[in-house]
């Protein structure tokens, strides 16, 4: 099955005070990031390692190390040489490269060998060695028949990576007493085993290995498998030779040790016995940090009983080690089978997802392998989404009211954009994870939660057991994208899930190889009694767009139906399918349903669309979800309704008195999960009318809404306190500030004096992020001076301090005030001073601020405008800044206002610019056309219904008030223990 590359990436949701909030969960940067990297190098598939022998014996005060490989291979086809992988810095001589033939066949192509003697097992004569940056080839002077099988037998001598974790590399952290503690360790993917040895450092390879090191009496050797034994080495008082247990068929990437003085902590609990087997866990780390690790153990016998039950599988191992690494700078954890290593802060933590993601690899990923990279990504979706599941099991409050809805949400707004204008490779690559994970969140919906574990169980189990297919390349456990799809596939057909002639594999084609999400409009026909579904391309910028999409795009769609009188919590699963073979007018199918009850399609967001719906049907919705039996509806459907009513709005499918309708439900909602929605709306929305005369209406209705959840910040953070309340407490006291309400704005600036009165302030930040931005909004000039200066006597090279304080502390002073000389300052010292106190990254970083609400690119075009000669002399060697000041100065006006200064703009600076320049404010300036259509459009009817909702005092509720009062209070101090109750 083959997957186009994604061409449209994330746009994440924004918000400035967001930095300092707890995240969902730390997305993976995994090595399918790096997979571009990669760059082929062809060994012939007619020859294969059977096994490897490998000793290393790393030489900490040299940074090098000593190793040797024994490769025993195989040809299918007679040939004279043998092509290895190898990295530059190993370094191998003639002299110690060694072919022994380790049998003779008889070739039956050739009739002239079948007369000859068998010959035991002899050296082979080298006629050369060829070497290039990145192969060894072995030239052998005689050619070798068919099945031919020999050991290849390489000494060398190699370097241990000092400045990165990648091939074999060491570090050392200091302990209390300021001893010095070195330790080895190896991070090989995703082509990194061949800076340690050479081989076949290709995914199809797999074969067994056998591992031997060299180290110190005083430590401690881990790898994939136990030490089977140690002997002494001759000569050497001081250093043992590790030899470990066999470790079954593996590619290079998954080989993994490490050699340290880590101590190991053991579970109170006990890993079920599964196929016969009973895991041993540890959990290494330095002795200092053990404390901090005393739960982890537990943790992860917890999560691996749970994966053992759930795949009906063991790891296909006899121990798991993990260690807890200080001064780890991998971009994520190393999963390697049998041996896992994580950054110390990431082991410690007490959530479950990180290491629920992590631990899923032992199965996907380790004990069955992709058969080749591309295959990674669906890897990579589906352990995503086990890791969830798993933590919902376990652990439901770290999840809950956070997934899937935020990557989702970011999944609307991404592939929302009109031009797909995100081409970050990275972020394109997250985005299709991200869909990957909920199209099997999807999956599992319309199989049920039971048929869904059965086709992972076998999933596992048809790849541990299936035969090498090496005609085909591939070796024992491995799996492609097919041969997920395929048994999940199977389940479906045998429980009937699917329609006729549709499979699991059409359906995730129909998801991931399409470069937007759909729309799904339901529309009722209230007097013949029936209900019309249609799917088009979701596009929530309303600028001008390609008309083939109408007829490019198509979606294998699964529809679930909830009504207001039969809702049924425990049937998800659809009985109506949008498929894409369908005519472009929809389907049309009777309904049963009272015309005066609503109806809700793709509740609990299963597929990855939103839903509009006719007028009427929205208002039932609206009317009911104000009643006293909204919580008939789950929370997660209802932040779904609130979500898709402000986006569709937002994208000109839906009238916006429609979508604040919706909000008025907020006046008695309990519930984290609905609330969620509306601190986007405010930010998206609220920047798109910022700086009309209806803002100031828009910011008197989210204080309304948004008082009951103010609370003071908490002394002393509660111990067990889910992170959703101080992520709520942190959003509501932000965008309060941010309105201006007066109890926020004289707490923050309260806080702030703390800082202003201290005598070293560059030592450290004692305020709240959330209280930074109002204070530059609606303090002194003081104020802002005095964070101005801390950000250039920020300390570099700081232990203590962290570079991201001072990103945020920059991004705050230029993207909060409402002062425009504040702004003209800054933009001075940016540009017109350039003294060094502000870099290029800096300057970029302003110009990205100042674009996120209008006094900031109103200010900014007038800088531009009043010093263009100056600006461009300054910034004459710095192409990028100047192309960057201008698409920022005039790319995100939204009236007729605005349009008008880019335009004159242009007319006098026209002969100035370049073709690009010149292009790029022509495409301002269209974009500036299409936004006012889009506010001479949608004000008016904001407008509108904010004036009739503020006079008639929408208010809310008592028992809101009083629910969001004691929910989100601080715990009590106890002054006697000083501890939080």
């Amino acid at each position: 099955m083959r997957r186009s590359a994604l061409r449209l990436g994330i746009a994440l949701v924004l918000f400035i005070a967001i930095d300092a909030l707890p995240k969902i969960r730390q997305e993976r940067s995994v090595d399918l990031n790096e997979q571009h990297k990669l760059e082929s190098v062809c060994i012939c598939d007619d020859l294969r390692p059977k096994s490897y022998i490998l000793e290393i014996e790393p030489l900490v005060q040299e940074a090098k190390f000593k190793g040797r490989v024994r490769i025993n291979v195989t040809w299918s086809e007679r040939a004279d040489k043998v092509m290895l992988h190898v990295h530059p810095d190993l370094q191998i001589s003639h002299s110690n490269v060694r072919v022994t033939r380790l049998n003779d066949v008889v070739d039956e192509s050739d009739s002239k060998s079948q007369e000859e003697e068998v010959k035991a097992p002899a050296p082979l004569k080298i006629l050369k060695i060829e070497r290039n940056p990145r192969k060894l080839i072995i030239h052998l002077e005689n050619m070798l028949k068919r099945n031919t099988t020999c050991e290849v037998d390489i000494t060398y001598l190699g370097n241990i990576t000092t400045n990165d974790t990648s091939g074999l590399f060491m570090n050392y952290y200091m302990d209390a007493a300021k001893q010095k503690h070195t330790y080895v360790a190896t991070y090989l993917r995703l082509n990194n085993a061949r800076k340690m040895f050479p081989s076949f450092d290709e995914l199809q390879y797999k074969t067994k290995f056998q591992l031997i090191l060299t180290r110190p009496k005083n430590m401690t050797a881990l790898s994939n498998t136990p030490i089977e034994k140690t002997v002494p080495v001759v000569g050497e008082q001081e250093v043992v030779q590790d030899h470990f247990m066999q470790i079954p068929d593996i590619t290079t990437y998954q080989v993994a040790f490490v050699i340290s003085d880590f101590e190991s902590l053991s579970p109170t609990k006990k890993v079920n016995a599964i196929d016969g087997r009973e895991l041993q866990v540890r959990v290494w780390g330095r002795k200092e940090y053990l404390d901090a690790l005393k739960d982890v153990p537990d943790k992860i016998v917890t999560i691996v009983n749970y994966m053992q039950d759930y795949f009906n599988s063991s790891i296909g191992l006899p121990k798991l080690d993990v260690i807890a690494m200080p001064i780890y700078t991998a971009s994520k954890a190393s999963d390697n089978w049998g041996l896992m290593i994580f950054k110390e802060s990431e082991l410690s933590s007490p959530l479950i997802w990180n290491t629920a993601y992590e631990l899923t690899y032992q199965w996907i990923g380790q004990l069955i392998t992709p058969f080749r990279w591309m295959d990674a990504s669906e890897n990579k979706g589906l352990n995503s989404f086990l890791a969830s599941k798993t933590t919902m099991d376990i652990n439901p409050d770290e999840l809950k009211g956070k997934w899937p809805m935020n990557i989702l949400y970011s999944l609307y707004y991404g592939y929302g954009k009109t031009f797909g204008a995100n081409r970050i490779t990275g972020i394109i690559r997250d985005a299709k994870f991200a869909k990957i994970e909920l199209v099997f969140r999807m999956f599992y919906y319309i199989l049920g939660k039971d048929n869904f574990k059965t086709s992972m169980r076998h999933f596992i189990k048809s790849r541990v057991m299936a035969e090498p297919d090496l005609e085909k390349g591939r070796d024992t456990r491995t799996f492609t994208q097919k041969d997920i799809y395929d048994s999940i596939n199977a389940v479906a057909e045998t429980q009937k899930s699917l329609p006729d002639k549709l499979t699991i594999n059409e359906i995730a084609d129909s998801w991931i190889d399409q470069e937007r999400l759909p729309l799904v409009t339901v529309t009722r026909n209230y007097e013949n009694a029936t209900v019309t579904y249609s799917q088009k391309p979701y596009v929530r910028e309303t600028r001008k767009s390609p008309n083939s999409w109408e007829s490019t795009y198509r979606w294998n769609i699964p529809l679930v139906k909830q009504t207001q009188s039969k809702w049924n919590n425990d049937d998800y699963s659809p009985k109506t399918w949008l498929l894409t073979t369908m005519p472009k007018d929809g389907l049309n199918v009777p309904s049963s349903e009272d015309k005066n009850e609503f109806i809700v399609i793709n509740p609990q967001e299963i597929g990855l669309f939103p839903v509009n719906y006719d007028s009427h049907n929205w208002q039932l919705l609206a009317t009911y979800l104000q009643s006293s039996n909204f919580e008939t509806i789950p929370t997660l459907t209802r932040a779904k309704l609130l979500h898709d009513s402000w986006n569709l709005a937002y994208a000109d499918e839906l009238c916006f008195s429609i979508a604040l309708n919706m909000t008025l439900s907020l006046r008695h909602e309990k519930s984290h999960i609905v609330w969620e929605p509306f601190f986007t709306m405010i930010d998206h929305v609220g920047k798109r009318i910022e700086g009309s005369p209806v803002f100031s209406k828009f910011e008197e209705y989210s204080r309304l809404l948004l008082e009951p959840l103010y609370t003071e910040p908490c002394e002393v953070a509660p111990a067990n306190e889910p992170s959703w309340k101080s992520h709520l407490r942190g959003l509501a006291r932000y965008f309060l500030c941010r309105a201006g309400y007066e109890p926020c704005i004289a707490e923050a600036r309260e806080q702030y004096a703390k800082w202003m009165s201290d005598p070293e302030p560059d030592k450290g930040n004692p305020v709240a992020n959330e209280f930074i931005c109002p204070v530059f909004k609606w303090g002194t000039d003081e104020e802002w001076n005095f964070g101005l200066q801390r950000v250039i006597n920020f300390p570099k090279n700081s232990l203590e301090r962290k570079q991201s304080e001072r990103t945020y502390l920059l991004k705050t002073l230029a993207g909060c005030p409402q002062d425009p000389a504040k702004i003209e300052r800054l933009l001075n010292i940016a540009i017109m001073e350039r003294n060094g106190n502000l870099s290029d990254a800096d300057c970029h970083l302003i110009f990205a601020m100042l674009t996120g609400n209008a006094n900031g690119y109103k200010m900014l075009f007038k800088f531009l405008h009043d010093n263009w000669d100056q600006v461009k002399q300054r910034l004459e060697n710095k192409k990028n800044l100047w192309i960057s000041i201008i698409h920022s100065a005039t790319g995100f006006f939204n009236t007729q206002e605005g349009y008008d200064l880019v335009t004159k703009l242009h007319a006098e600076r026209q002969k100035e610019l370049s073709d690009s320049e010149a292009s790029l404010v022509r495409e301002a300036m269209e974009s500036i056309k299409q936004e006012t259509k889009w506010s001479e459009k949608n004000l008016p009817a904001i407008d509108a219904w904010l004036t009739d909702s503020l006079a008639r005092k929408v208010s809310v509720e008592k028992d809101l008030l009083d629910y969001w009062k004691a929910a989100l209070a601080c715990p009590k101090i106890n002054n006697s223990t000083s501890a939080a109750v």
